[in-house]
């Protein structure tokens, strides 16, 4: 799914614009990585263990509205992953890190 993808090599194509340095902080066995964009407010935000993506992952636009919510085990996609486009929310179910099943809703306003 492309939107996986995205939010997976986000943080790849972060270190190749202007956004400012990302911040890495010890949490216990884990690493927090907050990533920014160029006026401050926060990109990407998740942990690390033992150099692997691990936990839950967060993604904002610019406006601070999420975007995408991932889980990772061990740097293993696992679990309900969500995304957000304007009235459309899509969830992706992993097992053993592929993709067991999509839902998608949109939001209608009366």
């Amino acid at each position: 799914m492309l939107l996986a993808a995205l939010f997976v090599a986000g943080g790849a194509a972060m270190a190749q614009n202007k956004d400012p340095k990302p911040v890495f902080e010890k949490q216990d066995d884990l690493i927090k990585g907050t990533f920014y964009y160029e006026d401050g407010n926060i990109r990407q935000e998740g942990t690390y263990k033992n150099g692997k993506l691990h936990g839950q992952w967060i993604s904002y636009d610019q406006n601070g509205e999420k975007t995408a919510i991932a889980h990772y085990n061990k740097g293993e996609k696992e679990g309900k992953w969500f995304f957000w486009n304007g009235d459309r929310l899509t969830e992706v179910d992993y097992e053993n890190s592929r993709i067991a099943s999509v839902n998608k809703w949109k939001t209608e306003f009366h």
